[in-house]
């Protein structure tokens, strides 16, 4: 196992359990710092980390005052680790764990009529595409008017034309896009 930290807010400096598994690639204190410092003060949202892994973005964000984080995994030897981070942190009370395949989570979601005010698209990079054609139908149903989506990946796939790009920037290999439903992006 190795570890990252948390940036910023209540839970700055703790020590976070990465997988050593092949399918887990957190993101960068670096990266997850200029993110969180684009969004501005989140809290009370209600955020979205769809490819949770060890956690890191709903945590940080959480950390940050954001009110709630639902994760969604689907590994199970990756969820052990999720259970772990979150219960170290003090989130259990406001973390939600859906060990689902992300459509499965979305569509549930979509369902259930839950909507996020911060949704984390954080893929395996080969698959940004693929999962973005599955993420953007559901987007209008999962992100609150005034939300924001956060997607990173190596490269992005042409934004759908229902949303407006707010911004993008590249760290090394990873290039970081917040997209927005209409204009509502406070």
């Amino acid at each position: 196992m190795t570890s990252i930290r948390i940036i910023a807010g209540s839970r700055r400096g703790h020590r976070l359990r990465v997988p050593v598994a092949g399918s887990v690639r957190p993101t960068t204190d670096r990266v997850r710092e200029a993110v969180f410092d684009v969004l501005g003060p989140i809290e009370d949202l209600a955020v979205l980390d769809l490819f949770a892994g060890s956690g890191a973005l709903g945590l940080e964000a959480l950390s940050r005052g954001a009110r709630t984080a639902t994760f969604v995994e689907s590994d199970p030897q990756v969820l052990g680790v999720l259970h772990d981070n979150i219960r170290t942190l003090g989130f259990s009370a406001a973390s939600e764990v859906l060990q689902s395949d992300y459509r499965d989570a979305l569509a549930a979601l979509s369902a259930r009529g839950r909507s996020f005010d911060l949704l984390f698209v954080d893929p395996p990079y080969r698959m940004l595409s693929q999962v973005m054609g599955v993420v953007d139908p559901y987007l209008a149903g999962v992100l609150a008017t005034d939300g924001v989506a956060v997607v990173e990946g190596s490269d992005h796939p042409p934004l759908d034309d229902s949303f407006d790009l707010v911004f993008e920037r590249r760290y090394g290999t990873t290039m970081v896009r917040m997209i927005a439903k209409g204009r509502g992006y406070r």
